[in-house]
C-alpha cells in the first residue's frame, strides 16, 4: 500500500509539473511559427523568376499536346496548332508563363530586359495568332480543351493585362479579347451543366478554376459570370464540413483541395458568413498553434513528384486569402511563409520538369502576401 501511495504521489508531482512544461513547449512552437521570415518579391527575385518563362515560351519541345486526334490533318507541330501558346511543355503552362511576365512587368516597370519581354509578348499575343487559337477551340474534338485549368489561367492573363497601365497592355488586351470572350462563354455554358464539383489536387479542380474566373469577373465587372460562380460555388460547397486536410497532399497534388475551396468561399461569402462556414469546414485552423507540414519533393526531375512544390505555393496563396481581414486567422500567414520559403529556392536552375510552370505559382503566391 505504501508503494501505491508513493507512486501516486510521484504521479501527482509529475502531473503538476508536466502541464507547465507542455505549455512552455507549445509557446515555443508558436514563437517559432511567428519568426518565419516573410518572403518578398523584390526586383532581384523578379529578375530571377522572369528567366523561367523567358526560357520556355519559345521552347517547342518537349511538348504535351493533350490533343484528340480526329485525322491526319490534326497531326501538326505545337507551334502550328498553337502559335501564341506553344512553348513551356503544354498550352496552360505557356498561358501562365505569359501571365508571369505581364505580372512582373506590371509590378516592376524597370525590370531588366523589359523591352525584350514586351517584344516577345507582342510577338506571341498577336491578332493573327489569337485568331488561330480561337479557331482551335471550334474544332470538332476540341470543345472541352483545357477545361477548366487552362481556361482559368487565360482569364487570369486577361485580368492582369486589364490592370496593367501600359500602352503595350492595351494592345495585348485587345489582341487577346476574342479568346477571352470565348473562354467566358465556355464558363457560362459549362457551369450550369456541372452537377458535382471536381475535388482533386490537379488541373480539373473546380474551386481553383472558379476562383480565377471570379477574380476576372469581379475586376472586369462581368455580372453574369460573377453571379453564376457565386451560385455554383454555394451549390457545390455550402454544406461541406470537416474537410480531410490530413489526407493532403496526394502524391501528385499541386493544388490543395481543402484550402482552394476555402479560399473560393472567402471570395464569395460576406466575412461573417465565411467565418461561420469555415469554423465547420476546417475547425482546427483557428488554433494559434496549428501547424501544417510542407509538401516534400523526393525527385525534382520527375514531372509528377515535383507537383508538391506547387502544392506549397497553392497552400500559401490560399492561406493568405483566408487570413485576409480576419484577425483570428492571422497566424495562418506564418504557415504560408513557411511553404513559400521551402520551395522558392529550388525552382530556378532546376530541371525543366518543374521550371516550365513553377515560376508562375511562385509569383502568384508572392503576390498574395499582404500586410
Amino acid at each position: 500500500m505504501k508503494q501505491y501511495y508513493v507512486v501516486m504521489a510521484l504521479a501527482v508531482v509529475f502531473s503538476c509539473k508536466n502541464p507547465s512544461s507542455e505549455n512552455e513547449q507549445v509557446a515555443k512552437e508558436i514563437t517559432l511559427e511567428k519568426t518565419e521570415k516573410a518572403p518578398v518579391l523584390n526586383p532581384e527575385e523578379a529578375k530571377r523568376l522572369s528567366q523561367l518563362p523567358l526560357h520556355c515560351m519559345d521552347t517547342e519541345y518537349p511538348n504535351k499536346l493533350n490533343q484528340v486526334i480526329g485525322g491526319d490533318e490534326d497531326l501538326r507541330s505545337p507551334k502550328a496548332l498553337h502559335p501564341a501558346f506553344y512553348g513551356c511543355f503544354d498550352w496552360h503552362s505557356a498561358v501562365h508563363g505569359h501571365w508571369s511576365l505581364v505580372s512582373l512587368l506590371k509590378n516592376f516597370p524597370e525590370l531588366e530586359g523589359a523591352s525584350e519581354i514586351k517584344g516577345k509578348l507582342l510577338e506571341h499575343i498577336s491578332k493573327e495568332n489569337i485568331a488561330q487559337e480561337v479557331a482551335y477551340f471550334y474544332g470538332e474534338h476540341n470543345k472541352t480543351y483545357e477545361r477548366t485549368y487552362g481556361w482559368a489561367w487565360l482569364l487570369k492573363l486577361a485580368e492582369e493585362l486589364h490592370t496593367w497601365n501600359d500602352p503595350v497592355a492595351r494592345e495585348l488586351e485587345s489582341n487577346l479579347q476574342p479568346l477571352t470572350d470565348l473562354i467566358v462563354t465556355k464558363y457560362l455554358e459549362f457551369l450550369p451543366k456541372l452537377n458535382y464539383p471536381i475535388r482533386v489536387g490537379e488541373h480539373p479542380n473546380t474551386a481553383f478554376g472558379l476562383s480565377f474566373a471570379y477574380d476576372y469577373a469581379t475586376t472586369l465587372n462581368n455580372t453574369e459570370l460573377k453571379q453564376l460562380i457565386e451560385e455554383r460555388a454555394k451549390d457545390f460547397y455550402m454544406n461541406d464540413q470537416g474537410c480531410p486536410l490530413s489526407w493532403e497532399p496526394g502524391g501528385f497534388d499541386f493544388l490543395s483541395p481543402c484550402l482552394e475551396e476555402a479560399a473560393l468561399m472567402k471570395l464569395i461569402l460576406p466575412k461573417e458568413d465565411f467565418k461561420l462556414w469555415f469554423a465547420d469546414f476546417l475547425p482546427q485552423l483557428v488554433a494559434s498553434n496549428f501547424t501544417l507540414d510542407v509538401g516534400k519533393v523526393s525527385d525534382r526531375s520527375d514531372g509528377k513528384l515535383v507537383h508538391l512544390d506547387g502544392v506549397n505555393f497553392s497552400r500559401a496563396w490560399s492561406l493568405m486569402k483566408i487570413s485576409e481581414g480576419i484577425p483570428e486567422y492571422q497566424h495562418l500567414q506564418n504557415i504560408a511563409y513557411k511553404h513559400i520559403n521551402h520551395s522558392l529556392p529550388s525552382i530556378v536552375g532546376d530541371s525543366y520538369e518543374g521550371g516550365h510552370w513553377l515560376g508562375s505559382f511562385a509569383i502568384y503566391a508572392l503576390n498574395s502576401i499582404h500586410d
